[in-house]
C-alpha cells in the first residue's frame, strides 16, 4: 500500500510511573540503581523512590468507554511513498448491536496527496449502546498509474456500563409510597455526581426525603 493509516482515542494523558528499582551500597550494583533512578528524565527529583512521575503519556489504546461517554477519535492517513495518489476518500463507520453510523466529518474526496503529506480528520461520537463496538475505517485512492487500491481496519472497544441503580418501595398505611433508590459506581475510578433526581407521572407528587428540616433548621 501506498498509504499508511493511523488510529487514536483522543483522551486526557495520564502520568507516567516510573518502577523504582534500587539497593544498598553495600550491595553489589553499589549506586548504579540509584544513580539511573537520578538520571531518568520521568521522575521527581529528590523523590526518585516514590514512584511519582513528572512526564505525561498519551493512551496506547482505547481503554475503557462508559456509556454516555463521547468517544473522540483523531484519524491520520499518511502518504508513505514518493508517489503522489489521487481521489483519497476517508470512511469512518461505527458498528453497534443495532445499527451502523457514519462518522466521517466529510464524503468528499481529496483530489491528491503529495509523498510525506497527510489527510487528518477528528470524529466525535456520544456513546449510547453497551455492548461490543467495532470503527471500521476504509480508505481508498488512486495511484499515479491508474490503478484504484482499497483497504480497511477495525478496531473494536467494549463499552460498560457506569452505574448501577437499585431500588426498594415501601408501602406506608396511608397512600404514601417511599421510593429508596441506591446509585452504585461500579467503574474502577471515582465519579462525580452532579445531579441526580426523580421525575414523577403526572398522578403523582413527589417529595425528596434526603434532607429533612426540622424546627424550621
Amino acid at each position: 500500500y501506498f498509504l499508511i493509516f493511523a488510529v487514536m482515542r483522543l483522551t486526557k494523558p495520564t502520568l507516567f510511573t516510573n518502577i523504582p528499582v534500587t539497593c544498598e551500597e553495600r550491595d553489589l550494583p553499589g549506586i548504579l540503581f540509584n544513580q539511573l533512578m537520578k538520571d531518568d528524565p520521568s521522575t521527581v527529583k529528590g523523590a526518585e523512590t516514590l514512584m511519582l512521575g513528572e512526564m505525561l503519556t498519551l493512551p496506547q489504546n482505547f481503554g475503557n468507554i462508559f456509556l454516555g461517554e463521547t468517544f473522540s477519535s483523531y484519524i491520520s492517513v499518511h502518504n508513505d511513498s514518493n508517489q503522489v495518489v489521487k481521489d483519497i476518500l476517508v470512511k469512518a463507520d461505527l458498528q453497534t448491536s443495532s445499527q451502523r453510523l457514519n462518522l466521517s466529518a466529510s464524503s468528499a474526496a481529496v483530489a491528491e496527496l503529495k509523498p510525506d503529506c497527510c489527510i487528518d480528520d477528528v470524529i466525535h461520537h456520544e456513546v449510547k449502546e453497551i455492548g461490543t463496538h467495532i470503527l471500521v475505517c476504509a480508505v481508498s485512492y488512486t495511484t499515479q498509474t491508474g490503478e484504484k487500491m482499497y483497504f480497511r481496519k477495525f478496531f473494536k472497544f467494549q463499552v460498560l456500563k457506569p452505574l448501577d441503580v437499585k431500588t426498594k418501595f415501601y408501602n406506608a398505611e396511608t397512600d404514601e409510597v417511599f421510593l429508596e433508590a441506591q446509585i452504585q459506581n461500579i467503574t474502577t475510578s471515582p465519579m462525580f455526581m452532579e445531579k441526580v433526581s426523580l421525575e414523577p407521572s403526572m398522578m403523582y407528587n413527589v417529595a425528596e426525603l434526603n434532607t429533612v428540616d426540622t424546627a424550621g433548621e
